[in-house]
């Protein structure tokens, strides 16, 4: 797969995705964007800036501040073990996929959360 495609990729044009994803397996936007926001340590102001500013995902993850616990996040995401990703921008996009992932599989936040 060509990594700059997805670092291209609105985050914008993907969000109503997971959103739907997620609605669709019984979880609400609010779950999604809780965890989102964890990850990312955006507010509910800055991510939807984010949203309005069609950012790409390489700006998203330039501008978030990693959660220290996101690398507790493990498992096979689109046939690649999220730990093992050696480039670490596709290594961030891939633990957003994988947290997705885990809402809409019924996983209770606080596991997602890694607390």
């Amino acid at each position: 797969m060509d990594n700059t495609r997805v670092f291209k990729m609105s985050f914008a044009s993907v969000y109503p995705l997971y959103i739907q994803k997620a609605e669709k397996k019984g979880r609400t936007k609010e779950e999604l964007d809780t965890v989102i926001r964890w990850l990312t340590g955006f507010d509910k102001k800055t991510l939807q800036e984010q949203i309005d500013r069609k950012t790409d995902f390489q700006t998203f993850f330039a501008e978030a501040k990693l959660n220290p616990n996101a690398s507790k996040i493990t498992g096979v995401i689109c046939g690649h073990r999220v730990e093992d990703i050696e480039d670490k921008l596709m290594q961030k996009v891939r633990y957003l996929d994988k947290l997705v992932d885990e809402l809409a599989k019924g996983k209770a936040i606080e596991k997602i959360l890694r607390k």
